[in-house]
């Protein structure tokens, strides 16, 4: 059975979530920012950046959709053959919590050029309004001040400070937790 996927359209970007058959786009993205995000990601083995891994994940991520768990957001260039940056909702949890993890990054190409303020704006807002979520939590590194910068203009405020909360290139890294409520949030 087919899914059928949101496609948001701002300022001649498609943000919506990739089929298996486009894993050569985000592959080809991973591969153009192997060692720019090695700093804010986990250690990946060789078998991560192959195309059949991410074909797997991809029907993966249209399952994690199809279910309510998460949504994994990629952000192509108007004519759909380039990635530019990626953001996903993950680890959302219904009943009284109503929230989720964000997690993003934006090819180094087009860094501090506004692009993820403008996709993570339209993302939120349909996070909040067609997902009906209360909260959405982010977390980052304390010394990326890209991040930390981000996530302020977004209307994210820091919540606490998490020692060796993830392992992140090979070593366990604090983390500043900070989160963005829903303040128009109603069943």
């Amino acid at each position: 059975m087919a899914v059928t996927v949101p496609c948001l359209n701002k300022d001649n970007l498609i943000i919506t979530l990739p089929d298996p058959s486009e894993a050569n786009i985000i592959l080809q993205y991973y591969m153009d920012n192997r060692d720019h995000l090695a700093q804010w990601e986990p250690k990946r083995d060789s078998h991560y950046h192959t195309f059949q891994a991410w074909q797997s994940r991809l029907r993966l991520y249209l399952a994690d959709y199809s279910s309510g768990r998460g949504v994994y957001w990629s952000v192509f260039d108007g004519e759909r053959k380039r990635i530019l940056a990626v953001c996903n909702y993950s680890n959302i949890v219904r009943g009284a919590f109503q929230a989720c993890h964000l997690g993003y990054s934006v090819d180094y190409r087009y860094q501090g050029q506004g692009l993820m303020f403008k996709v993570l704006s339209k993302t939120i807002e349909y996070m909040f309004k067609e997902h009906k979520l209360h909260r959405i939590m982010a977390n980052y590194i304390p010394e990326n001040k890209r991040s930390r910068r981000l996530l302020q203009r977004l209307g994210f405020e820091k919540e606490g400070y998490a020692k060796k909360y993830l392992n992140i290139n090979g070593q366990w890294q604090d983390h500043i937790l900070t989160a963005r409520v829903n303040e128009q949030w109603n069943i």
